[in-house]
Order: C-alpha cells, then structure tokens, then sequence
C-alpha cells in the first residue's frame, strides 16, 4: 500500500521489560505501554527509561503513519513490512488506536526511510530528521 505519508520522530527510544509500572513517567512522550500476564513492556525515550527495568534494549527511532487509519484499512503495515523485510531491515511495531508505529534500529532508521520513499511512501519533513540521501 502506498501513497501514505510517514512521519520520523526525532526522539531516541528504548524498549523495555520493567517490573511494574511505579517508576514509568506517564507524561513522557512517546510512551507505549503493553501488558500481558507474563510482562509489562514499556517503549519510552531512551533518557526516561524507567529505573526499574529488568531489560532493555537501546538503539531505535521511529517513525509513524500520518493521520488517522481507519480501522477498514488492509495491508497498511504489511506494505511497510515487507518493503523494510526485503531491505533486511528489522522493525518492533506499536499500534495504537489512531494509527501505527514503526520503529527501526538507529543505525538504519535513514535509510529506511529512504527505501519507503522510493517504494511510493511520502515523508513529513524529512530532511530535519534522517538529512539528504548519499
């Protein structure tokens, strides 16, 4: 699916597997928070991760589908998924009720999306963010 339009947040992020949620900033933007009944998982600025994390796993950017998805929406994150799988790009997606959620390690955040832009995808303001393709 393409002709939807990316939006690169400029925050570096951490996901993490906390203890309990006593220690995460509710306020802190973006935060993404998933429970189940074997963890709690927290996806926060990697400078506000949560002092009782049990892991974490440092490194990520993200980037997300602008607007707001209808629900009746096929395919949006498999065309992003497959798009950044062929390119050997791994992702962690979140989604929330408005839209998705891409995130990708910092190292290749660039160049991914450079990879959706050529594949039909529009950026928000990119070159504030991920600068001029080499």
């Amino acid at each position: 699916m393409t002709g939807l339009t990316i939006q690169p947040l400029p925050q570096a992020l951490s996901v993490c597997k906390v203890a309990d949620l006593s220690q995460v900033d509710p306020d802190s933007e973006p935060l993404f928070i998933g429970r189940t009944d074997d963890e709690t998982s927290v996806v926060c600025p990697t400078d506000m991760v949560p002092g009782n994390t049990v892991e974490r796993d440092d490194g990520w950017r993200a980037f997300r589908i602008a607007g707001q998805l209808e629900f009746s929406m096929v395919g949006v994150l498999a065309g992003i998924s497959r798009v950044l799988a062929d390119a050997g790009i791994a992702i962690f997606v979140v989604s929330t009720y408005d839209t998705d959620y891409v995130l990708v390690k910092e190292g290749r955040f660039g160049e991914s999306l450079h990879i959706l832009h050529d594949s039909g995808y529009a950026w928000t303001d990119p070159e504030a963010i991920v600068g001029k393709k080499e």
